[in-house]
């Protein structure tokens, strides 16, 4: 009643292209069953199971031999990844990296490859050794011309060589005082069992002189000592043959590791290895001679083509249970063209609710009004100042503009750092450092007598109601200065302006990095309608139309809307794809049930989703052989940076060890590849979750405009999409997808919250020009 797994161990000539499917070439060994030639075996043997009907088993896995020799092996030695056999025939596998192998898909991890080493020679590349006596022997062969190698190596043929020595010093006169017998002329009469007889310490002479004496000849004792010469000669090249090919193995398996010193085991079964009493030592002793810097354990095989075929369907079985698992953990990650587009769906809702006067204030997606009005047209001119304020460093930038036919912005900046006191003493003491830092700026350029227009990048949450005007909701980032939450940030600035009266500045927007960013690449592009950041966190705007901007006053035009999208899904609206990993993460976060979306998508949170996947993984023994480290439990470890690093093509899994490795983490060639299947699953749903985004927007904006098809682009900037290899593309082709009416280019930013600042002033400085506000 049990559907066991089982493994069929097929001693036939076969072209296979996976684990359990298997062309038979040809029939050998006096096969000549037809209409199997050409066929897959294992299929033939599903429908003979089929046909009886009383029990059903999964064939997992057909092997060769030799492979089955080297997995018998290394269930008791895990370093095995070598197996040779020499008997009737030779033969040797190992284990090959991935990437060699151009006639299997894929560049990850191990294969072992069946090398059918017996061929080698087969185009004359062993000419230069082979000897008349070789020829005579391949001549003789039922395959002439073919495995050459293995005519000159192993149990079949050693015999017949040493046979064919003994004829022709006969006819020399060198032996048997030059009589030949029948028997001796008989091909195939002198058995490879008899060279390891006649090779034996103890009574090898009294062998050689009895199996002559069968062979119809008169042998004196010279004659019985040069029998065993020759039959130590013959074996001992057998065995420097095979350590010769071993070492080119050994070689190629320490080059693919990068090693100068490795310690590696080979599993080997064979007739001629076994029963010669001098062919393991003399093999293992070349091996050594030629590969000084390998430390190489030869461990003889138990029924390699039994225990070891049994070896492989276990290890297969185990890996495809390991692997559903696995996939069935990550499936919630694989979002379907059905579920993004309903998505896409649900973001456009969220972004009407944010737009409307009676839903604004409690939608999730803000949409808030920038009050800026207009990108940049190309005839923007003139000198203005930036201050950038996110964090300790502060800078500020004279960011000179020129239009006309040499269109050009140059930048100059300077960083100052706003000391630790500074951050969490007043308002008064914070705003008062950052003019002083203006003043020296202003000193250093030589314009301190200059009243320049200035846009201030302020990156803390705020509520605008002018261009120039931000209400400061709340501190973040380590900022604790006292009497500012509540007040407008730009009426601060010109207090403390006012206090210093050394100069005076026409602060004339307050700016959003976002916004910033659209302007930038807007400069340079007129289609530029759309800003999107993704680093360590994430955000949108674009430009909307007026009448559908219900929170401001006035139908005519449009304005730039910063959608605070990272609050996407905070009503609940994304529960549906949202994984464990996800509620795991938010619920650890500062700000638990807040910035759902932006969870999902952005840097500060994506190394945080692995790490709790890894987690998992281990815990299920799918992982690091079911080993947590210290460090993998400590919240934040697994930087974003290690998923752009992991996913780099030109990555090679030792480097992914490396990483994880930085990370406490000992992980296997199947672990790393195991975890950069994990970080390509998250950051791949993060790209098509920020596709949707914008798929939604651009909709909206062709829709708004009553197009057909709408050409728009996007300015970007931020760590993840600049940095991660694979991101950008996912998101491109995401976008392409859902919103195949536009078409959608996308642009780098430059220096968004410095130069995109200051293009935000000097648009609004020309509209105000004008006569527009």
């Amino acid at each position: 009643d049990t559907k066991l797994p089982l493994g069929f161990t097929f001693s036939f000539p076969c072209q296979q292209s996976k684990l359990d499917e298997s062309i038979l070439l040809t029939w050998t060994k006096g096969f000549k069953a037809s209409g199997v030639e050409g066929q897959d075996v294992v299929s033939l043997l599903h429908k003979a199971i089929e046909r009886r009907g009383d029990f059903d088993i999964d064939i997992v896995a057909v092997v060769n031999d030799t492979v089955g020799t080297m997995m018998s092996c290394g269930y008791d030695d895990h370093n095995c990844e070598i197996g040779l056999i020499v008997g009737t025939g030779t033969n040797a596998c190992y284990m090959e990296e991935m990437r060699h192998i151009d006639l299997v898909e894929g560049d990850e991890g191990r294969m072992c490859i069946n090398m059918e080493w017996g061929a080698f020679g087969d185009q004359g590349e062993l000419d230069d050794i082979r000897t008349d006596f070789d020829m005579e022997i391949d001549s003789g062969s039922i395959n002439p011309g073919k495995q050459l190698f293995e005519k000159m190596i192993s149990g079949m043929y050693m015999g017949e060589i040493v046979r064919v020595i003994l004829v022709k010093m006969t006819k020399d006169g060198l032996l048997f005082r030059g009589k030949l017998t029948p028997e001796l002329l008989l091909k195939d009469n002198f058995e490879t069992q008899y060279v390891s007889a006649i090779e034996k310490d103890s009574d090898g002479l009294q062998k050689a002189h009895g199996i002559l004496i069968k062979l119809g000849l008169q042998p004196t004792s010279d004659d019985c000592a040069s029998l065993r010469r020759i039959c130590s000669i013959v074996s001992t090249r057998s065995s420097d043959l095979c350590a010769a090919a071993l070492a080119a193995v050994l070689r190629r398996i320490q080059e693919n590791k990068g090693l100068q010193k490795m310690q590696t085991t080979i599993g080997v079964d064979g007739t001629v290895y076994k029963m010669h009493p001098q062919f393991a030592r003399r093999l293992n002793k070349t091996v050594r001679r030629l590969v000084p810097t390998c430390e190489v354990r030869f461990l003889l095989s138990e029924d390699g083509s039994g225990k070891g075929a049994a070896m492989v369907t276990a290890v297969a079985h185990r890996l495809a249970k390991q692997q559903k698992m696995r996939e069935e953990i990550l499936s919630a990650f694989k979002l379907s063209e059905k579920q993004l587009l309903e998505v896409k769906s649900r973001m456009k809702i969220e972004m009407e609710h944010g737009l409307k006067k009676g839903t604004h204030s409690t939608a999730t997606v803000k949409m808030l009004p920038t009050y800026v009005r207009a990108t940049p047209d190309g005839t923007e001119k003139g000198d203005f100042l930036a201050l950038d304020l996110g964090g300790t460093n502060f800078r500020v930038l004279l960011v000179k503009i020129r239009g006309g036919n040499r269109r050009a912005v140059e930048l100059h900046n300077k960083i100052y750092t706003i000391p630790k006191h500074v951050m969490e003493g007043t308002g008064e003491e914070l705003f008062d450092h950052i003019v002083q830092c203006i003043a020296d700026f202003l000193k250093y350029m030589g314009i301190q007598s200059s009243r320049i227009p200035l846009g201030f990048t302020f990156s803390f949450p705020c509520e605008q109601r002018t261009l120039d005007q931000g209400i400061l909701l709340n501190w973040t980032k380590g900022f604790k200065a006292s009497g500012c939450e509540g007040k407008d940030v730009v009426n601060l600035l010109r207090e403390a302006i006012t206090r210093r009266a050394e100069f005076e500045l026409d602060v004339v927007a307050i700016v959003n990095d976002t916004v910033g960013t659209m302007m930038s690449c807007g400069y340079d592009d007129p289609l530029c309608e759309v800003g999107l950041i993704v680093g360590t966190g994430s955000n949108a705007c674009y430009m909307e139309e007026m009448k559908n901007v219900e929170m401001v006053d006035g139908d005519e035009g449009r304005m730039c809307v910063n959608m605070e999208w990272g609050a996407f899904g905070d009503n609940g609206c994304l529960d549906d794809i949202r994984t464990e990993f996800d509620v795991d993460v938010d619920e650890h976060s500062l700000y638990a049930g807040k910035q759902r979306f932006e969870k999902m998508i952005s840097g500060m949170y994506l190394g945080e989703i692995v790490r709790n996947i890894l987690i998992k993984f281990t815990k299920q023994g799918l992982l690091f052989r079911g080993k947590i480290s210290e460090r993998l439990k400590t919240q934040g470890i697994f930087e974003t940076k290690f998923l752009s690093q992991i996913e780099s093509d030109r990555l090679a899994l030792l480097q992914v060890r490396a990483i994880l490795q930085q990370l406490g983490l000992e992980s296997t060639c199947d672990d790393s590849i195991i975890v950069k299947e994990v970080c390509g699953v998250v950051s791949r749903r993060a790209a098509e979750l920020c596709g949707i985004g914008l798929a939604a927007i651009v909709d909206k904006i062709r829709v708004n405009r009553n197009l057909d098809n709408l050409k728009i682009t996007v300015g970007i900037d931020g760590t993840l999409y600049k940095l991660h290899p694979h991101f950008s593309t996912i998101m491109h082709e995401t976008v392409e997808r859902l919103s195949p009416k536009c078409k959608v280019l996308f642009a780098l930013s430059e220096d968004g919250s410095g130069k995109g600042a200051a293009l935000i002033t000097a648009v609004a400085c020309r509209l105000r020009e004008a006569g527009q506000h």
